[in-house]
């Protein structure tokens, strides 16, 4: 009995649990590690769908200022077409805005696009490739109206000054 009374309750009681605590603590590890990796991807896919949000929202944007003009606000029309484009894009359409604005006064025409359909088809770091669909609807002096017309695009566009701005367009058929 006198060996029973100096055995101390802590060392009777850890002794057994051992095993049990350091189950606990590698499972316990191995529950951080597993929530910590799966909020890290969940960031990273909220990541990757706000900038697809951002790329399909600028070609979609890009697109109604592109083939959306009025005679008679054309100087507005061409400066919405200036501030979502960038590149070689823009510096092309700057270059032929002042013959664009006489043409579409002299013909007075009206044209207004609306996006039917719009999906992304690739992003890759700050620039994305969009499929847009779209009709648009065009009215000229003199002229019968016209049947709307369906467009197929694919709309490059590119992050310039923090925000992603129509680069290229090309026609698809």
């Amino acid at each position: 009995m006198a060996d029973q009374a100096d055995e101390s309750p802590a060392v009777a009681v850890a002794g057994p649990r051992t095993p049990r605590r350091r189950a606990a603590t590698a499972a316990l590890a191995v529950l951080v590690a597993l929530s910590s990796w799966l909020g890290w991807r969940d960031i990273q896919i909220r990541r990757a769908e706000d900038i697809q949000s951002q790329v399909l929202q600028a070609a979609r944007a890009g697109m109604v200022a592109l083939t959306s003009i009025d005679h008679d606000r054309v100087d507005e029309g061409v400066q919405r077409i200036l501030d979502t484009s960038t590149g070689g894009f823009r510096e092309d359409f700057a270059q032929r805005a002042e013959p664009f604005k006489d043409a579409a006064r002299k013909a007075q025409s009206t044209s207004v696009g609306t996006v039917s359909e719009a999906g992304v088809e690739s992003v890759d770091g700050a620039q994305g490739r969009v499929l847009v669909a779209l009709t648009v609807m065009t009215s000229n002096r003199g002229v019968p109206e016209q049947q709307p017309k369906a467009w197929r695009t694919r709309v490059t566009v590119t992050k310039d000054d923090g925000r992603f701005k129509v680069a290229a367009v090309e026609f698809v058929r």
